[in-house]
């Protein structure tokens, strides 16, 4: 609604009775892009190796788009490009549900207290859907070190590291 406004505003703020337009009515929309990229910018987050908030990012970043559409008196547009926005959201829900639920082979290093058993861990592997394709194990004297091939649904890697983690045998993962 602000970008509907203010393009609003934009676009007549210039006028006067029978005189040629005085500024620029572009220069406020342009603003809006700005403004609106840069709080789009602060829904993007990056942690544990993922990034978040891009959809979230562009989704707002079209709504502005979509106001200043109205707003300059582009409603057939307006409404073709949110009608074509929805589809594709929702398309792309869907679609990133079934990339999630897709098998992913990856290599992890879990670093563990010396003299602990392999078959701890593939239980905790194995309870969250994960298979072990290979192991090898490497003795040191402060640590065991396993180096693993997985597979699993990619949805399970999401939280692997921190499972691991939370038991008490294991030092670190790498991986993923």
């Amino acid at each position: 609604m602000g970008a509907v406004v203010l393009t609003d505003v934009s676009l007549k703020i210039g006028l006067v009775d029978g005189a040629p337009r005085i500024g620029d009515p572009a220069r406020l929309a342009a603003q809006i892009v700005s403004g609106i990229g840069f709080i789009g910018a602060g829904t993007i987050m990056q942690g544990g190796g993922m990034v978040t908030g891009l959809t979230s990012a562009a989704t707002i970043w079209v709504v502005a788009a979509l106001g200043i559409a109205i707003g300059a008196g582009f409603y057939v547009e307006a409404a073709g490009a949110g009608v074509l926005v929805m589809v594709v959201l929702g398309f792309l829900g869907r679609l990133e549900h079934r990339i999630r639920r897709v098998r992913r082979i990856v290599q992890y290093t879990v670093r563990t207290r010396p003299g602990t058993v392999f078959d701890a861990i593939r239980d905790t592997l194995d309870a969250h859907g994960i298979i072990v394709v290979s192991q090898q194990a490497y003795d040191h004297m402060d640590d065991r070190t396993y180096e693993l091939r997985l597979t699993g649904p990619a949805i399970q890697f999401e939280t692997l590291s921190e499972t691991l983690m939370a038991r008490g045998d294991v030092l670190s993962v790498h991986g993923g």
